[in-house]
Formats: structure tokens, C-alpha cells, sequence
């Protein structure tokens, strides 16, 4: 790992660093708690010097950064600190638009990360980003790969600004980390990165390659070595959270029709550590009211649509239940068309409706070289999803090997269908190497049973990626039989065989000073069913070029074949008859970035369809009024004309939030669909008002266009949701 050849710095020196350019830097017991305000006028920052030094990971790799930065590395009996001074040349030009706690808009602000490698083993982390104005945003990295943004810890962040920058002051409790057991000095792995937003220039404490960008802190293995640090050894770590929930329910979509119903229950969530890295959490009545609406889709592929998991309990260690290489679901959704094996989504949701989860248990994390997730839930019986008491199981463990590389196996099982009695289970085994900075291989086999489904019930996939700055090529075989059915997983398409290929070049040209990086890339995707019949080809030609101001253009051409071996329903008017269609369309998109007070992506698609045309237009994109207040309006517009019939889809959104402090805040998403005819209002207030503890009011309603006059009520939901966090 990095940082190992380094030797250890000495007191009163705080950082060494060897011939090779390995990093080791050293925590400081302080004997009194840090005061947390954002100002560093504590008497130990007089006496224990700063670690400086950051190196440049773009835009000119390996150089000194040209905003340097400070920081301190300090713990005590109950905490780990993190304090930084970030010296700005012009800090009048600071972007700092973003308060509220996980809003992925903080990665375009001005902003300090760290990630702790407790375990020292280069592969996982805990991440913590604030900004100038003390938003907080935390995440778990799995593997280098898989990254769970959703998780929430407690943990604290104060700032301040001065005349040449602003100040940080972390507070992360050592309840909140996962570590080795035992007592003594321990090792771990540490980075500390800084993004200066208006100046496009990111810099880490270790080194990282420009060739993973925004990825960079994933990058554990290439973090720094830190020593000196002892964590507490008679540590408890039980956590107990009751809840309350009372609510009123109106849905006229079903027999007999809700009006106004009143509810209320209590649940509880409990998290016990078996051992300092190995936690076990239990729920009972368990309620997912506090969550935010899923966005609105516009879906014109014959294929099912992702939606990620945003649920609190599913949400720790979710990175270790991830199999074969298919952790980026986090990121937006599922690579290709590869199967999810786990996704947690399937349970306590039937058909877009909910189903109560009565109780249920997991233990997640790691014992040596092994990462081990254990899950079991039962949920309740459900009219309005008309479904009956189901027992989801699932059995994941892996490891370790090599220097950054994993073997595993996964068991899930569903006690019943989806669509009736019997037993749905599923077995796999993955492999993942991974060498250098940017080389993986990855393989997986997996199988599932299914009465009534006994031949053809495999998937097995190899990737072969490599993702250098300068060049990058990955090449996939993917395999999915007729009958593979993971009941407890995604599924886009099944009965195929897929084999692609990508190749980029990507130069940096230093001759134009506006210019960051040009990307030249080219992809080829082909998939038959099982019998060789072919299904999908489509070539991709695609310019993009990167500015130095953040800003992104970039034009892509595609040619598609599609064959329809059955009738596609398009919409319940057009309907395309079985036969093979080949099209292709040009497609151009433009990031504005976010030094920007409107900023965003605006795109437009022009191409033939099937055997038609079809245009998009769209923007998706950030209108800050202070730092406060923002709204995120998002449009898209489909025009698609057919022999079979013409028609267009409209998709409507703007998501508003006020931020009193980052912990708490409003937030309103308002959608309109075309295609379902339907409005959805989801509006929620959150208040923290104690780390880990939560006051959540959220009204909900669903209404249907489709009717004349002002939209008629499907559905309505005002609730109220209390947590309290008992940590002993």
C-alpha cells in the first residue's frame, strides 16, 4: 500500500515522505475535546505544525497546487479531527451555493474530502466532504468501485471564512468509524483532497492519476499511510433509535377507497457491533415515509427501467452485497445490461406499491480478509400490492487477495414468487482482479432455481478494463439464459449473449489554454439470443472536449439495428410490428459549469427511429438565488413519428430547496409525465435536530391528468416521523 516505504515521522514532525513520493503523516493525541466552531484558535494548533504539500491531480498532474492547503490530523479519547486552513488567491470567486445535507450538487463547490482506510487494506473507505459553507455529504467506498452515497453516519463539520479562504474544522466520532480490534497504536490509510471549483483544479495529500478525475478519492490504495492513531479499546457500540410515524392516507385507485385514513405506529432500528468492524443492525416496523419521490422516467426501450435504492436501512455496507463488478448501480444505474444479483429495492416494493416490512436483520462488514453480508427480512402481507408474506434472505462473503483484488460467492433466496407459491433462489461466484492503477478483470457465474425453470438458467460475464489517462479500452462477454431469474435482483433482459468493445483516446493539448482535454471514442455493442439470432448491434462514434472553466460539449453518432422478436408497445396507440429495424441518430450535449449561477446540461437527439424519426430536446440543470435557495428545473421533450402513429412525450420537473442550516432544510420535487398522464408532488422538511436524530414532515400526492379539468386525486399522504439516536 502507499505510504508503507515512507518512514514514520518523528514528534514533533507530523509528515515524511520517501524517494519514491509515499506519504506518512501522524495523528496527534490532544488531551482536552477540540472546540468545533470553524476557527482555529485552539492552543494546539500553535504547538503541533500543519501538514502541507498537496500535490496537483489536475490540471497539471504532480505539480504543487497554486491554492495550498493546511491541515491537522488530531484525536482524542471519544473523536478523530480534521481541521484545514484552505488558502484561496481570490476568495471572492469561491463557488459555495450548497447546504443541505447529501446534496450531490456540493461536488461542484469549493470543497475539502477525507477518506479513512481503518483496515488498512486498500480497497475500503469511509468518506467525509464539507464545504465552505459546512454542508455535509458522507459515503461509503467499497472495493475501490462501489460507492454508497446515500449512507449517513454522525458526524460534524464547522467553517468560517477568512480574507485569503476559509476554514474547516471535522469532528467524526470514533462510534461512527469501523476499525480493527484490539488496543495500541494502530495504521491506517488516509487522503485528503481539495477542489478549488472556480479554478477547475482539484489537488490530494497522496497522489492520485488524472486519469480518474472526480473518481479520485475511490482510489484507496493510493492514499497515504497514517499512524499514531488509538482508537478508543472499551468503546461500546450499540445504537438504539425508536421511531414514531402517524399519518393520513387518501389513494382512490383502490376497493375500498382510502379517504383520509388515520395511522400511526412505532418501530425500532438497533445496531450492535459483534466486534469493532462486524455490526449487526435490526429492525422491526420498519418505515420509509422520510424518502424522497423517485424522479420520473420517459422509457422508449422495450426493457425495464432502474431506479437506485435510497432507503436508510439497506444502505450501510451495501457495497459488499455488490457482485460481479456491478457496484456502480449507485451511480446511476446498472453497468449495461448485466444483471443485479441483490437489489434491495425487491423488497418491501411490489409493483410500485409498498409492502410492510415487519422485521428483519443484517450483519455487514469484516472479519480478517473476509467481507461478510448477511441479511434476512419479512415482510408483511399487502392488499394494495396484492401481495402475500414474503422471507427474502441473502448470503454474501469475499475475499481478500492479492494486493487489491477478490473472489466471493452470493446466496440469495425469496421464500415466495412473485407470482405464486415456490421457492426463487440464486447462486454465484465472482472474481475481480485488479493491477497497477487502472487494469481489472472481471468474471462472474451465477445461477438461479425456479419451479418450473430448470434449463437455461445461467449468466456468466468477463470484462477486461483499462482505464489510462491518455488511452482506454474494455472489452465484455456477457451471457444471461432464457430462464435466469433472480427474484430478489434487477433484470433488464434475459435470453442473450452480448459482446462489446470501447476504445477512447483522450489527449491533453497544452497548446490551447481553454482546452482541458479532447476525447475521441468509439464502442461497439452486439447481442443475439441464445440461438445466434442477432437482437441489438449499435455503434457509437463520440467528440467530446472537456474545458478548463468546467465546461463540457461533446457530439455522438449511433447506428442501431434493432429486431423485434415480438410486437412492441410503444405507447397504447403505436404499436411496432415483429421485424428488424435498423436507425441512427446524432445526438450533441453541452454541461454548463458550476461557476455558473444557472448551470446544467442542455442537450438535443435528431435521428431516424425504427421505421420513422424521432427528436429530444431537454435540460436538466441548477438555478441558485442564494446560498439557500435553489431550484433544479429539469424538461425533456420526445418527438417521435411512425407510420404505425405520431405522438410526443413530455417530461416536467423542478425539484426547490431552502436551506435554514445543513441540518435543516425544505426541499419540493414536482413532476409532470406525459406518458402516464400523471402530476406527483413530494414535499419534505428534515430537521436534525441532534446528529442521528431526525423530525421528518412529508406530503405526498398523485394526480391524473388524463381527465379534463384540474387534475383529479389518485393518491395523497401527509406523515409525520420522529427518530431519536441513543448511542451507548
Amino acid at each position: 500500500m502507499s505510504g508503507e516505504g515512507a518512514g514514520v515521522p518523528r514528534a514533533p514532525a507530523v509528515k515524511t515522505q520517501d524517494a519514491d513520493g509515499h506519504v506518512t503523516v501522524r495523528a496527534v493525541r490532544i488531551s482536552n475535546p477540540l472546540v468545533v466552531d470553524g476557527r482555529l484558535d485552539d492552543p494546539v494548533y500553535q504547538t503541533v505544525p500543519a501538514i502541507d504539500g498537496f500535490i496537483q491531480q489536475l490540471p497539471d498532474e504532480g505539480a504543487p497546487p497554486t491554492e495550498p492547503t493546511e491541515i491537522w490530523i488530531l484525536f482524542d479519547d471519544d473523536n478523530i479531527y480534521l481541521s484545514a486552513r484552505c488558502w484561496d488567491s481570490q476568495p471572492e470567486r469561491m463557488v459555495a451555493d450548497e447546504m443541505t445535507r447529501d446534496a450531490r450538487a456540493i461536488w461542484r463547490n469549493e470543497l475539502l474530502s477525507v477518506i479513512f482506510d481503518t483496515f488498512h487494506d486498500g480497497r475500503n473507505g469511509m468518506n467525509f466532504s464539507t464545504n465552505p459553507l459546512g454542508g455535509l455529504m458522507d459515503n461509503l467506498v467499497t472495493d475501490e468501485s462501489a460507492v454508497n452515497l446515500d449512507w449517513n453516519t454522525v458526524w460534524d463539520a464547522q467553517t468560517s471564512f477568512f480574507d485569503q479562504g476559509w476554514i474547516v474544522e471535522m469532528m467524526i466520532p470514533f462510534k461512527s468509524l469501523r476499525f480493527k480490534a484490539g488496543g495500541g497504536e494502530q495504521t491506517w490509510g488516509i487522503n485528503v483532497s481539495r477542489r478549488v471549483q472556480w479554478k477547475n483544479e482539484s489537488s490530494f495529500l497522496s497522489p492520485v492519476p488524472a486519469s480518474l478525475g472526480y473518481r479520485g478519492m475511490l482510489q484507496v490504495s493510493a492514499a497515504a499511510t497514517l499512524v499514531g492513531i488509538e482508537p478508543p479499546t472499551t468503546i461500546r457500540n450499540l445504537e438504539i433509535k425508536p421511531s414514531a410515524i402517524s399519518g393520513a392516507f387518501t389513494n382512490k385507485t383502490v376497493t375500498p377507497v382510502r379517504s383520509n385514513d388515520l395511522t400511526g405506529e412505532v418501530g425500532l432500528d438497533v445496531k450492535y457491533g459483534l466486534t469493532r468492524s462486524l455490526i449487526a443492525d435490526f429492525t422491526v416496523n420498519t418505515d420509509f415515509a422520510q424518502v424522497e419521490a423517485d424522479e420520473q422516467q420517459v422509457n422508449l426501450t422495450r426493457f425495464s427501467l432502474f431506479f437506485p435504492e435510497k432507503r436508510e436501512f439497506f444502505l450501510e455496507g451495501q457495497g459488499i452485497f455488490a457482485f460481479g463488478d456491478t457496484g456502480a448501480v449507485n451511480w446511476g444505474g446498472p453497468p449495461s445490461d448485466t444483471p443485479v444479483l441483490f437489489f434491495s429495492r425487491r423488497i418491501g416494493l411490489e409493483g410500485g406499491s409498498e409492502v410492510p416490512i415487519r422485521a428483519g436483520g443484517r450483519v455487514t462488514g469484516r472479519a480478517g480478509p473476509y467481507s461478510i453480508g448477511l441479511l434476512n427480512i419479512e415482510t408483511g402481507d399487502s392488499a394494495s400490492a396484492d401481495a402475500l408474506s414474503t422471507n427474502f434472505s441473502v448470503v454474501r462473503v469475499k475475499r481478500d487477495m492479492l494486493r487489491r483484488s477478490n473472489f466471493g460467492v452470493i446466496y440469495t433466496r425469496r421464500s415466495r414468487l412473485e407470482d405464486g407459491p415456490g421457492v426463487n433462489q440464486v447462486y454465484g461466484a465472482d472474481l475481480n482482479l485488479r493491477f497497477y492503477e487502472n487494469i481489472t478483470y472481471t468474471n462472474y457465474y451465477a445461477q438461479t432455481e425456479t419451479p418450473g425453470l430448470a434449463e437455461s438458467n445461467a449468466s456468466y460475464r468477463s470484462k477486461f478494463d483499462y482505464t489510462g489517462d491518455l488511452y482506454g479500452f474494455n472489452a465484455e462477454h456477457l451471457t444471461v439464459g432464457k430462464n435466469f431469474n433472480p427474484e430478489i435482483g434487477f433484470l433488464r433482459r434475459d435470453n442473450f449473449r452480448r459482446n462489446f468493445a470501447q476504445f477512447r483516446f483522450s489527449p491533453r493539448p497544452r497548446s490551447i489554454p481553454w482546452l482541458r482535454r479532447m476525447i475521441y471514442q468509439g464502442s461497439f455493442d452486439y447481442i443475439t439470443d441464445m440461438t445466434g439470432t442477432l437482437e441489438t448491434r449499435e455503434s457509437k462514434l463520440r467528440l467530446e472536449m472537456e474545458l478548463e472553466n468546467s465546461d463540457r460539449w461533446y457530439l455522438q453518432y449511433t447506428d442501431s439495428f434493432e429486431g423485434l422478436p415480438e410486437e412492441f408497445k410503444l405507447t397504447s396507440d403505436v404499436i411496432l410490428p415483429v421485424g428488424g429495424y435498423s436507425f441512427s441518430h446524432l445526438r450533441t450535449e453541452y454541461d454548463f459549469g458550476a461557476q455558473r449561477r444557472v448551470s446544467g446540461r442542455l442537450f438535443y437527439t435528431r435521428g431516424t427511429f425504427y421505421s420513422g424519426t424521432r427528436s429530444d430536446v431537454g435540460y436538466q440543470g441548477r438555478a441558485v438565488f442564494t446560498p439557500q435557495l435553489a431550484i433544479e428545473p429539469r424538461i425533456s421533450v420526445s418527438d417521435v413519428d411512425l407510420p404505425q402513429g405520431s405522438f410526443t412525450t413530455t417530461l416536467l420537473g423542478t425539484r426547490a430547496s431552502f436551506t435554514v442550516s445543513p441540518r435543516m432544510f425544505f426541499a419540493a420535487l414536482l413532476q409532470f409525465n406525459s406518458s402516464s398522464k400523471a402530476v406527483d408532488t413530494n414535499i419534505r422538511f428534515r430537521w436534525e435536530y441532534e446528529p442521528g436524530s431526525d423530525l421528518f414532515i412529508v406530503y405526498s400526492d398523485g394526480r391524473d391528468t388524463g381527465l379534463e379539468g384540474f387534475p383529479r386525486l389518485e393518491n395523497r399522504s401527509f406523515v409525520v416521523k420522529f427518530t431519536r439516536l441513543f448511542r451507548f
